[in-house]
């Protein structure tokens, strides 16, 4: 175990915490003194049941560290279950202290192809995820008067990406949601904040292998789940008592702080505005500060260090 413990007396939620990005931290929050609940539901990419349970996995790691662990294998796209997941940590350990929004699954499909099954299925893990399980936490930040939110989103929801309706819209409803925490807990101490990861998970694994992307996936493959763990922690402990309402991007050895939207330009006519004036006035006054249609590999456009 590190000498290093920044959670030490803290009881933290890890949501999809068997793999991946979730279980770096599940791991990470255990060493720097964490007692975690590892909830992972044990399902496929798509969301479909599997017969193997990470979380146990996780769990005996942590324990054979000579850390603290429970496993949870409810899911967080229903109300109840995601109270369940609160609760095991109420019951085992006494209190909660952090929750981090990890589990997801993807149905990527281009937006003319997608189904409401597609739709439905994405949206209920990652945005009814992150609001039921952060709900059912909030009652107990509320009475202690502390607690921490950690949510992942993604820059294919902050800048945008190919054949990722749903996926984009849950990941940039999820920013909206953060920062509505963030305002509405924090007379009680209770912090909100997002990260957008760049890691190598069996999500980015299921980008197709196209020649195109074949460059991407080389440099992605090196850009491990333990970069951005550390932040996740730094998060959800005292040391950031005073950070809330914020979305932060780890790439590498890289992290950023995301712009949130503003204005940026404006255009008064006294007289107001019909169709043919806002052609020919507005038009040619904005035009030169619209936002191109980027996707995220455009803007994070050269290789992590």
């Amino acid at each position: 175990m590190t000498q290093e413990r920044s959670m030490d007396g803290k009881v933290v939620v890890v949501t999809g915490g068997g793999r991946g990005l979730g279980r770096a931290i599940s791991l990470m929050m255990a060493q720097h003194g964490a007692a975690v609940v590892v909830n992972d539901f044990g399902v496929s990419l798509r969301g479909d049941a599997e017969g193997d349970n990470p979380a146990d996995e996780v769990v005996a790691e942590i324990k054979a560290a000579g850390g603290e662990a429970v496993a949870n294998f409810d899911t967080v796209a229903e109300w109840d279950a995601a109270h369940n997941i609160i609760d095991t940590a109420i019951k085992a350990f006494g209190r909660i202290d952090c929750v981090v929004n990890n589990a997801g699954i993807l149905r990527d499909k281009i937006f003319f192809k997608m189904t409401p099954e597609d739709w439905d299925a994405v949206i209920k893990v990652h945005l009814y995820g992150a609001f039921n399980v952060s709900r059912a936490a909030a009652d107990h930040f509320k009475e202690q008067e502390s607690g921490a939110i950690v949510s992942m989103t993604s820059n294919s929801g902050l800048v945008g990406n190919f054949g990722q309706a749903n996926y984009s819209a849950a990941k940039l409803g999820i920013v909206a949601l953060s920062k509505s925490m963030a305002l509405d807990l924090k007379r009680f101490n209770v912090r909100s904040n997002c990260i957008s990861p760049f890691a190598w998970s069996r999500m980015i694994g299921s980008i197709p292998n196209t020649p195109e992307q074949e460059q991407r996936i080389a440099r992605a493959r090196e850009l491990t789940p333990e970069k951005v763990a550390p932040l996740a922690i730094f998060l959800g402990s005292d040391a950031a008592r005073d950070v809330t309402g914020q979305i932060f991007t780890v790439r590498g050895n890289e992290v950023f702080l995301m712009s949130q939207p503003r204005p940026m330009r404006s255009i008064h006519r006294s007289e107001g505005w019909t169709p043919k004036s806002l052609a020919e006035h507005m038009l040619p006054a904005l035009r030169p500060s619209f936002v191109p249609l980027d996707v995220s590999a455009d803007v994070f456009c050269w290789d992590a260090p």
